[in-house]
């Protein structure tokens, strides 16, 4: 009897290691072809470890990479509980902290992992200053997901974080690449006293070609997933000038539609030219 529940344990092991491997392999050639990476990237050791410990799948969207960090996704930690049988959640508005008016929203989410567990508790926050312009008018769900994300990374023990409770750098892609680079809006910059306000191009370009430009921007890289740090240093170049903030309207209007164009032409060429900047980036870094 004690033989045959070895085996069975033993068999049982080795199908979880086939399942870890299989899966580790279709992440790295979906990585690979999604994020244009080498074969002997870094990031793909990280990606192996992603897989055997959580199961994360790239397929199936449940960790994305940004500017070169793994991030994990509201859909795949979502697919973590539903695989540990998460016993379920609770999710609740914090009145205190919140304010509808100036849509501010502040949510407190609990996870049972179990029937006895007592809960793992996160906190998510959300108003127009941290999220995407693409989101805006939707603070209060993404504060709700916010919660729900930093309870399950707790209960289940992912020091990943999730791209959800990012501000709007990873999401937007503009933001963190430069565009209202000094403020959180152009409201709170003129109302900023003009001896600390951030020094402002001489040719006015302060948002760096406007909201619909930026949005346009913000688009792209979320759309065709390219790392925001890469293409602030191809934007750069493109413009001609050392940072963005001196390029004129019409660069960076000029850059927008020439990056959509390779794009939608030829992403896989458009990577490679982005991952050239990697390079330079390391040597800067060591510099």
């Amino acid at each position: 009897m004690m033989a045959t529940t070895t085996q069975t344990a033993r068999q049982s092991i080795r199908s979880e290691k086939q399942t870890s491997l299989r899966l580790s392999r279709r992440n790295r050639l979906a990585a690979r072809e999604k994020w244009n990476l080498e074969a002997k990237h870094p990031l793909l050791a990280q990606l192996n470890g992603l897989s055997g410990e959580f199961g994360l799948s790239v397929p199936a969207g449940d960790v994305i990479l940004l500017q070169g960090k793994w991030y994990v996704t509201h859909a795949g930690l979502l697919r973590i509980a539903r695989r540990n049988r998460c016993s379920g959640m609770r999710v609740r508005l914090v009145p205190e902290l919140s304010d509808v008016r100036s849509r501010c929203f502040a949510f407190e989410a609990t996870v049972f992992k179990s029937k006895t567990c007592q809960g793992f508790v996160g906190y998510g926050d959300a108003d127009s200053s941290n999220v995407s312009a693409l989101v805006q008018g939707a603070e209060m769900r993404v504060a709700e997901t916010r919660a729900v994300n930093r309870a399950l990374r707790k209960a289940y023990g992912i020091g990943l974080c999730s791209v959800e409770e990012m501000g709007s750098a990873p999401e937007s892609g503009p933001a963190s690449i430069g565009f209202d680079a000094g403020s959180t809006s152009s409201t709170a910059a003129s109302s900023m006293d003009p001896k600390k306000r951030p020094p402002q191009p001489a040719n006015g370009n302060g948002n760096y070609g406007g909201p619909k430009v930026r949005d346009r921007l913000c688009l792209l890289i979320r759309q065709h997933q390219l790392d925001a740090t890469l293409v602030k240093a191809y934007a750069v170049d493109f413009c001609g000038t050392k940072t963005l903030r001196e390029a004129s309207r019409e660069q960076v209007e000029n850059f927008v539609t020439h990056l959509g164009d390779w794009a939608e032409k030829d992403r896989n060429a458009l990577l490679c030219q982005l991952n050239s900047y990697l390079g330079r980036q390391a040597e800067e870094g060591a510099a």
